[in-house]
């Protein structure tokens, strides 16, 4: 029998999303629409379309329409955020399932967000949306410090800070205003109240308006002023499950959402949570795999059953743990050398560089970003989340790496 045909719409991300690919075309023939000529995603898929820039709508509504005449879509979906708007638009275009568009304009952004989880009582932050340093410092006035400044619609905690006083807000607003600039649904920048706990990722289905809590994910965030994310770790019998779950499915409610994977971001304050944001697709950072190890569960299949309007399998199948170490340098500067030194017992499920000695590293605080720290990551599986966490930390000891002549192991996150 043939099998249904999904179109995914998708950055080229091997070392991030490859396992994501392989996972749909596991159980569906693909057809997709990236930015370049595919490599790596050759033995994945049925046929492809390369658009140069797929947040151009006119540009990708004339590739889907081409891969529609071609083909009997059964469905389409992303998990890139820059994607997420014109793909639910490209799907109502062509008469596939989709969330509205209008419900993911509001997923990124936040501004739009905040104003719908006060409407339906979803406990989030104080949050205010400033065009100006002005403006900027007579919120955080009346929010009172510590606040965050954030742009209203981007990802990956970048151009994200925590400002304690007065004295740091201009350089804040202004980092926040440079990359709230990049994006197209909202070019505002967010002063919000700095909420004080760990934090956490709550990560859903929702099919025909009905969600699913499948997982919780624990994370570890880099000291203040930036929130770069260090580490991830899922529990299938996490306690907090049951906790979060109420504001993970009323935070999505109270968007609209329909169908879809969201990966609910949120922090624990005084035992209770509060929302930091809904990401209307697939967590990054290696994180739904790190939920198959845990329980068995198949977020990338999901995501393509909902795109096509079927039922998702979301039975459990195991009941462990898996953790993600994610690997930055302690100095900004040209790498030099990049190594392993150790075993690879089985608990050590994955070792990825991103990075190659010459490339040029720049951290958070010498302005850059995620895109410009990160050396790589390793991913470890356990029977509880202090195992895997542990694992984790072992096998980061054995990495070595030399950034501008100074020699060091990968300390504990």
């Amino acid at each position: 029998m043939s099998r249904p045909v999904v179109l995914v719409v998708a950055a080229p991300d091997e070392v991030y999303r490859g396992y994501c690919l392989e996972s749909v075309a596991a159980a569906y023939d693909v057809v997709l629409i990236t930015t370049e000529e595919p490599s790596w995603e050759v033995p994945f898929i049925r046929d492809c379309m390369v658009v140069p820039d797929p947040s151009d709508q006119s540009a990708l509504s004339v590739a889907g329409r081409t891969l529609a005449d071609r083909y009997d879509l059964a469905g389409v979906f992303t998990w890139t955020e820059w994607y997420v708007v014109p793909v639910a638009r490209l799907a109502r275009r062509l008469g596939l399932p989709t969330t509205p568009p209008e419900v993911m304009q509001a997923c990124r952004d936040k501004a739009t967000a905040r104003a719908l989880f006060a409407q339906h009582g979803v406990p989030s932050a104080a949050s205010v949306s400033v065009r100006s340093r002005h403006e900027a410092e007579a919120a955080a006035e009346r929010i009172g410090y510590p606040v965050v400044l954030k742009p209203a619609a981007h990802a990956g905690a970048i151009g994200v800070l925590r400002v304690d006083t007065p004295a740091q807000l201009t350089a804040a607003y202004w980092a926040a205003a440079r990359t709230a600039g990049l994006g197209e649904e909202n070019v505002s920048v967010l002063v919000e109240e700095y909420l004080d706990g760990p934090e956490i990722s709550v990560e859903c289905v929702t099919h025909r308006g009905a969600t699913t809590v499948v997982a919780v994910n624990r994370k570890t965030i880099s000291a203040p002023p930036y929130f770069e994310q260090l580490a991830h770790c899922v529990d299938a019998g996490d306690p907090l499950l049951d906790v979060v779950a109420p504001a993970a499915r009323a935070a999505i409610s109270a968007l609209g959402i329909t169908d879809g994977i969201s990966h609910v971001e949120m922090r624990m304050v005084e035992g209770r949570p509060r929302l930091i944001e809904v990401n209307g697709r697939l967590a990054g950072d290696m994180i739904c795999h790190l939920v198959r190890l845990a329980t068995g569960i198949d977020l990338l299949r999901a995501a393509a059953d909902i795109a096509c309007d079927r039922r998702p399998d979301l039975t459990p199948t195991r009941s462990s743990a898996a953790a993600i170490r994610l690997i930055y340098p302690e100095t900004s500067g040209t790498l030099t050398t990049l190594q392993f030194k150790g075993s690879h017992p089985e608990w050590l499920e994955r070792l990825s560089f991103q990075r190659r000695p010459g490339d040029q590293l720049v951290l958070p605080v010498d302005g850059g970003d995620l895109f410009t720290a990160r050396i790589g990551f390793l991913i470890t599986t356990g029977s509880t989340a202090e195992q895997a966490r542990a694992r984790a930390e072992q096998a980061a000891r054995n990495v070595r790496v030399k950034v501008s002549g100074t020699t060091y192991a990968v300390t504990a996150a």
